[in-house]
């Protein structure tokens, strides 16, 4: 068989479907009808296999009508009682019973994509399963395999459960990655489904010890303190406390505290404009802005006397 030889031949059933017509059954090659389209293939020159996986029929596909697959069934049934086929049928529950069988279908079936008759039988069997029981059925059988791995993973490095093996690796300094890597787990797995019980909080093992340093009860009221009412930037907060800018904008994040872009220089500027709008006689920057622009003042005049530069004399008298 040539994989040429299927566009040339007219094709006179569908991919995916063995027409049937009482006993007899129609070869996809030639269109005639026969008992055993099987025994039919050797005139073409086909195999089998090669019929099958052409024309996306299963492996287990006998290519004969139902008809005769129950006189065969029937003869075949009239032999149960011979020695041979009974040892064999023996051997066969056997390695069934034991797990062989279903080890070498899935072998046998690695790497090689469903037949279209195969796909069709699963749709047609989803459709009929209520879509909530075939959800609850996949997070069980998920909850299930979470449950195995984390079970091996614990007994692996002697504790009861797999969250004491991970307090017990925190505690000890290690990070998620570090035992993440350790476990020979994906680090966001650990994560999501084994979470570690009173773990502390974004930046804690960092930020704590300076916070308490500096007399403040905990990361809240000195990250508050710090970049709220001192204005401190982020970067020198953690330069003072020798970790990264993500840490402290995490910590920020979970305490809720909202991060200011720039804070120490944007308290300067505003510090500065106050005291121009002080030394000129008004309350705000932005009404001294306003003011002189509306005595006809033009930008370039308004900055000499300010020391602001146009541009940021122009977002202030926008946000006034």
């Amino acid at each position: 068989m040539t994989t040429g030889e299927v566009a040339v031949i007219e094709q006179h059933a569908p991919v995916g479907e063995l027409l049937v017509d009482g006993d007899k059954v129609c070869c996809h090659l030639c269109g005639r009808w026969f008992l055993s389209v099987a025994s039919h293939l050797r005139y073409h020159g086909w195999t089998k296999a090669d019929y099958l996986r052409e024309f996306g029929l299963e492996l287990g596909n006998p290519l004969t009508g139902p008809a005769t697959r129950k006189r065969r069934s029937s003869a075949f049934g009239a032999r149960h009682a011979e020695p041979a086929i009974r040892r064999a049928q023996r051997e066969a529950r056997a390695r069934a019973a034991g797990g062989e069988l279903a080890a070498a279908a899935a072998r046998a079936a690695r790497g090689r994509a469903h037949p279209a008759e195969r796909r069709v039988k699963t749709l047609a069997a989803l459709a009929e399963v209520d879509p909530r029981a075939r959800a609850e059925g996949n997070r069980r059988r998920g909850r299930e395999h979470r449950e195995r791995v984390a079970a091996e993973v614990a007994a692996r490095f002697g504790f009861a459960t797999f969250g004491a093996y991970v307090a017990d690796r925190v505690q000890q300094g290690l990070s998620m990655a570090a035992v993440s890597r350790e476990a020979g787990l994906h680090k966001d797995w650990v994560g999501r489904h084994a979470p570690v019980p009173d773990r502390p909080p974004p930046g804690e093992r960092r930020l704590g010890p300076v916070a308490r340093a500096t007399g403040f009860e905990g990361v809240a009221a000195y990250l508050r303190a710090a970049h709220l009412d001192e204005h401190r930037s982020v970067a020198a907060i953690a330069a003072e406390a020798g970790t990264s800018r993500w840490t402290v904008l995490a910590a920020l994040r979970h305490h809720g505290v909202e991060a200011v872009v720039h804070a120490a220089k944007r308290h300067g500027a505003r510090q500065r404009g106050q005291a121009v709008a002080a030394r000129f006689g008004f309350a705000t920057f932005g009404e001294y802005i306003v003011a002189r622009r509306a005595d006809g003042w033009a930008w370039d005049r308004l900055a000499r006397e300010s020391g602001f530069a146009a541009s940021s004399l122009r977002r202030h008298s926008r946000a006034a």
